[in-house]
């Protein structure tokens, strides 16, 4: 079978990794495989051990939404697969196509659909969820071809939002086990992320108030995104300022084995993902995870029998330490934003929705506050010992920082659980099955972006920083 994998850019990201790692599993199975970006930081031939074809018409942002740049695309998808095979792909497989980063990748997409080309449209976040900046208005998604989700969550969602079940799918990444170099002094609580906004810096940094003296909080790469440089260069200066025990850019100049050899333990306080390797991937090299859970995330995992011991679904803060009437203003802004940018009207529902769980609460997620109460929170636990007392009262995951050691049973349960249910060979005979269905099932049905939007626009977890930017 001759399949392309089609992405925006190829970067050290998660997306990227889940291409490269299909790409070397079906070459592994015998398909034919061609790898299409708009752009990649590797200047080889190949990637994942496919070909790798660079079409700049597909990287962010390269044109605006014009028949003639869409046509341009078309053509430029098509030379790139006929020059390769000599035809086209029977399959064309596309990440992310959902996320406007690229206005002219949802028309373009339609023009070869309309042409008879099968399509499978995998998504691993979606820009109803909080995120109008990248939010296709307007138009509606493909009709009659198969989609794909990450996790339980997001695949029940597009179930209701008008998909058949044989033209969805549910592609849970595959992890494959890393290693940590041995004989390294294991100090750092390792962040291993890229740091965007919705990933949550701000916690990091609190985290690493009350972790041991002589360890560290270290976060391994910078942001690519513009719109996300102004945060990441405030948290920077922050933690410089208040003489704060953390470390940025450590993968800048090591390797992960290196990092992941320095690790006392792996942490995240991300706020939102698409499939989460960061909660899976460090117990494959010996290392535990902590930190903030996501319920839709983890809910997968535990099914498959991953044990999440020392996670906190929330850090809380009293609401005498908040701004009570600023933090109102602050979310009902940006929930009345949120849907003007999505071109539809606020219900009302909503918005009591929003002020009825705010004022039922003696405390607030300091995940759900923006950068700038984020950074009042930091001050006040820094310069008010009461605050502190008050807030590791609230919080006895933080309370337990100073003691905790990981569990070496758990972390060999759990490593085992995950090369087991998330093994390559697995995500490789799951996907090979949504080929089977997109060959073989042709369907007849529509994605109402609409309902998408009500199942994802939940007021009550409004995160502020969960809001893009870019």
């Amino acid at each position: 079978m001759r399949i392309a994998l089609v992405h925006y850019q190829l970067t050290r990201d998660g997306v990227s990794s889940v291409i490269a790692r299909q790409a070397r599993s079906l070459k592994d199975a015998g398909d034919e495989v061609l790898v299409i970006a708009g752009e990649a930081e590797t200047q080889e031939a190949e990637f994942g051990g496919a070909p790798l074809a660079i079409v700049p018409d597909l990287c962010y942002e390269a044109q605006k939404e014009e028949n003639e740049a869409v046509d341009r695309l078309v053509s430029s998808l098509l030379f790139a697969m006929e020059r390769h095979w000599g035809s086209v792909a029977d399959i064309v497989h596309v990440h992310n196509p959902l996320i406007r980063r690229n206005r002219l990748l949802l028309p373009a997409l339609r023009i070869l659909k309309d042409r008879g080309m099968k399509l499978l449209l995998q998504n691993h976040d979606f820009a109803e969820d909080f995120r109008p900046d990248v939010y296709h208005s307007g138009a509606s998604y493909i009709d009659d071809v198969h989609y794909a989700a990450v996790n339980g969550r997001d695949f029940s969602f597009l179930r209701r939002a008008g998909l058949d079940a044989v033209g969805t799918h549910l592609l849970p990444n595959a992890v494959t086990a890393l290693q940590a170099k041995e004989g390294l002094k294991r100090t750092r609580y390792l962040y291993p992320v890229r740091a965007m906004r919705r990933k949550n810096i701000g916690e990091a940094l609190l985290l690493s108030l009350f972790i041991p003296k002589g360890r560290t909080v270290a976060v391994t790469l910078p942001p690519v995104s513009e719109g996300d440089a102004p945060d990441y260069a405030h948290w920077r200066s922050l933690a410089f300022k208040m003489e704060l025990p953390v470390e940025f850019e450590v993968g800048e100049n090591a390797t992960l084995p290196e990092l992941l050899g320095t690790s006392f333990c792996a942490l995240t306080t991300s706020i939102k993902e698409g499939f989460g390797f960061s909660f899976l991937e460090p117990w494959t090299a010996g290392r535990a995870v902590i930190g903030r859970r996501i319920d839709y995330v983890c809910r997968d995992f535990e099914q498959s029998g991953v044990r999440f011991d020392s996670f906190y679904n929330s850090i809380s803060i009293p609401m005498v330490y908040l701004p009570a009437p600023l933090l109102r203003h602050k979310l009902e802004a940006a929930l009345a934003l949120t849907y003007r940018s999505y071109d539809v009207s606020l219900p009302p529902y909503s918005l009591k929705a929003l002020t009825d769980d705010l004022f039922s609460r003696d405390s607030f997620d300091f995940g759900r506050l923006d950068e700038e109460l984020q950074t009042d929170v930091l001050d006040t636990i820094v310069s008010n010992s009461a605050a502190q007392a008050d807030i590791l009262d609230a919080n006895p995951f933080l309370a337990s920082l100073a003691s905790w050691e990981p569990n070496e049973n758990t972390i060999e349960a759990n490593r085992e659980k995950i090369l087991n249910a998330y093994a390559p060979q697995a995500a490789a005979l799951r996907l090979r099955e949504a080929y089977r269905a997109v060959v073989d099932h042709p369907v007849r049905h529509r994605l109402s972006k609409s309902v998408l939007l009500d199942l994802f626009l939940d007021p009550t977890k409004l995160s502020l920083i969960g809001l893009g930017r870019d």
